[in-house]
């Protein structure tokens, strides 16, 4: 799940941004928005936001001053949507992803977006799955992952050269995984990139196995499997 954060204190302009957002995300279950109407009660949240939209003119601090709080603690996305252009130096100085000026262009709004959805989703896939394996903690790259399978109480993750077996549930894994990998049968959660063909009960993988579909699950993973196709 991504996590979106529109910080302006002007009440109608926040909103506004978040309906260009939930506009453009229209039918993506994947990612929140959360609007926020001071640079105090966006850092008294506490959530782990992805991506930041913010005015830089807010009354409570600027919000140059609040890019800098947040980039001490992680390394979102931060695009600042403001009137004042004299401070686009110190923006960069940030590694502000963008600056964009009031009054907001949809189209180039919407150009941003998208950019920043694509850098935060390739960045949270190369992000290593870490689970516990016989009291170890292990380091799982997610792109060696085929698919993953329900095996009573654990979890047999069917790497290209291996398998894992671990205490864990699917629905729990699947959060974990994120949306390149699709949950197609109550017992198997498959890799959108190790798929090379499907019908309405079988996914077959690359390597030559066949997992389960099931058949109330067939149109939402050929829908899954068009966008993921479509975004890479």
């Amino acid at each position: 799940m991504l996590q979106i954060a529109v910080c302006d204190d002007e009440k109608g302009m926040a909103e506004y941004l978040k309906q260009l957002i939930e506009r453009r995300l229209e039918g993506e279950k994947d990612c929140s928005v959360t609007v926020f109407s001071s640079g105090t009660e966006l850092l008294e949240e506490g959530k782990d936001f992805d991506i930041f939209f913010l005015d830089i003119n807010l009354k409570d601090m600027s919000g140059i001053d609040m890019a800098r709080r947040l980039r001490k603690e992680k390394e979102a996305v931060i695009v600042f949507v403001t009137a004042l252009k004299e401070y686009v130096f110190d923006a960069f100085d940030l590694q502000a992803f963008q600056y964009l000026f009031k009054p907001v262009d949809e189209n180039q709004f919407f150009q941003v977006l998208d950019k920043a959805l694509l850098e935060c989703r390739m960045k949270k896939q190369s992000e290593p799955l870490v689970i516990r394996v016989n009291g170890i903690y292990q380091n799982v790259p997610k792109e060696k992952i085929l698919y993953a399978e329900n095996e009573a109480r654990k979890i047999v993750l069917h790497l290209k050269d291996e398998q894992i077996s671990f205490y864990a549930k699917m629905s729990e894994l699947e959060g974990m995984l994120g949306e390149h990998f699709f949950r197609c049968h109550r017992g198997y959660l498959v890799n959108l990139n190790a798929v090379k063909g499907y019908d309405t009960g079988n996914i077959q993988l690359k390597n030559g196995e066949v997992i389960l579909m099931a058949k109330q699950k067939y149109s939402a993973f050929v829908a899954a499997y068009m966008e993921f196709l479509r975004r890479k």
